[in-house]
């Protein structure tokens, strides 16, 4: 009888640490592919402004993040008002220009963040930036900024690994 219970004990126990590995591998979060070619669909439930990055989000996507990936950081500005006037430091007519340099990567900006939005990491809080994306390799980002650097618009243009994301909850 004492066996039956120790053996009894074991399998449960074993039944609970697997229950809860699978349920943390069930919680992971999965990273979202970004959508970097503007001139490409991107299959997302949601709509993203023209001056967002724009990734996949399932349809019942609430909150989500996406995969690291390179960007060059065309222009960055210090934020010191938070957020008085976000379309002051990087105009919409602005970032357009920039996207037509780069027909085949998403010319994207930072904007006063509002619940909702995206976000970035990578960046500083204070900062608003304008971005091209340069892909999930740091052979593409290298190719990218020296594309950048080549147009002579962009002498400070540097590499920076990003996400973005949102909490639409």
């Amino acid at each position: 009888m004492r066996k039956t219970q120790v053996l009894f004990v074991v399998i449960l126990g074993l039944v609970v640490a697997g229950g809860a590995a699978a349920q943390r591998r069930r919680a992971a979060p999965r990273a979202a592919a970004v959508c970097g070619d503007p001139a490409a669909r991107c299959r997302t439930s949601v709509e993203f402004q023209p001056h967002q990055l724009p990734f996949v989000v399932p349809t019942d996507g609430a909150i989500w993040e996406t995969e690291q990936f390179y960007a060059v950081i065309l222009k960055s500005v210090r934020d010191a008002s938070k957020g008085a006037d976000c379309d002051l430091f990087i105009p919409e007519a602005e970032r357009l220009a920039a996207q037509a340099l780069f027909p085949r990567h998403k010319v994207f900006a930072s904007r006063c963040f509002e619940p909702g939005d995206l976000f970035y990491t990578g960046v500083a809080e204070d900062t608003q930036f304008m971005a091209v994306y340069a892909g999930r390799t740091r052979a593409e980002a290298q190719a990218t900024l020296a594309k950048a650097k080549a147009t002579g618009q962009f002498p400070g243009a540097n590499l920076r690994r990003l996400r973005t994301g949102f909490n639409g909850t």
